[in-house]
């Protein structure tokens, strides 16, 4: 096998691990969407600070990921 055959598997292996990892990241999305639609299964009349604060924890979380994914927040490039 040459250099550039292997170098071919590799891509395509890559390429097959970037889907799947796509479609986890997928279904994870649509089940916060879902339950984000529910209110996070707060009821209304119960909220209470426990509730924000685990929303606060969750903003936190999200507010990471998007940081690294758009280059925001501290994964921002800076300009010299």
């Amino acid at each position: 096998m040459t250099a550039a055959d292997k170098a071919h598997r590799n891509r395509d292996a890559a390429g097959r691990a970037f889907l799947c990892k796509k479609a986890e990241i997928d279904v994870l999305l649509e089940r916060l969407t879902a339950i984000s639609a529910d209110h996070f299964n707060a009821i209304p009349d119960d909220i209470n600070w426990g509730n924000v604060g685990d929303l606060g924890r969750y903003v936190i979380l999200l507010r990471q990921i998007t940081d690294n994914v758009f280059r925001e927040g501290e994964h921002a490039e800076t300009q010299p």
